[in-house]
């Protein structure tokens, strides 16, 4: 239980290790005008609609990725319950994504990545679990 419970935590952060590098890229290549900031939601909406479809891109492969590769990290740390652990950083991802997208001015198409969160978490545990199958396999040779 408690390697679970760490491997959930794990995975968490380094999904969000991941989600934030990509959004500090995203920074840098499309930088806030100065003056605005997160805490104006107005001049974050101008912003936001100035920004190109490559700039969401980003920020859509930084959700999905938390997803992921937190849901990866924390199949590999688990030994017994991969696919839940991985689950559950996919559905904590997913309620963050929601959170978000509450909170930020962001467009309405964004909201396809809610649905992706738990497909990458889940094709990230069955990746494990495959490996382990084989790897299993191998070991006993078949």
């Amino acid at each position: 239980m408690l390697l679970n419970i760490c491997a959930v935590l794990v995975g968490l952060i380094v999904g969000m290790a991941f989600n934030m590098a990509l959004v500090v890229l995203n920074t840098i290549l499309y930088p806030m005008p100065e003056g605005v900031g997160f805490d104006d939601p107005e001049a974050m909406e101008i912003y936001f609609s100035d920004l190109p479809f490559m700039a969401f891109l980003i920020v859509l492969i930084a959700h999905v990725g938390q997803a992921f590769l937190g849901g990866l990290v924390a199949a590999l740390v688990s030994s017994k319950a991969a696919m839940s652990c991985a689950m559950i950083v996919g559905s904590i991802s997913l309620i963050l994504g929601i959170l978000n997208m509450m909170s930020m001015p962001l467009p309405a198409w964004m909201m396809i990545e809610f649905p992706l969160y738990l497909i990458a978490a889940y094709v990230a545990a069955k990746l494990v679990l495959s490996r382990r199958v084989a790897s299993a396999t191998e070991r006993v040779g078949l």
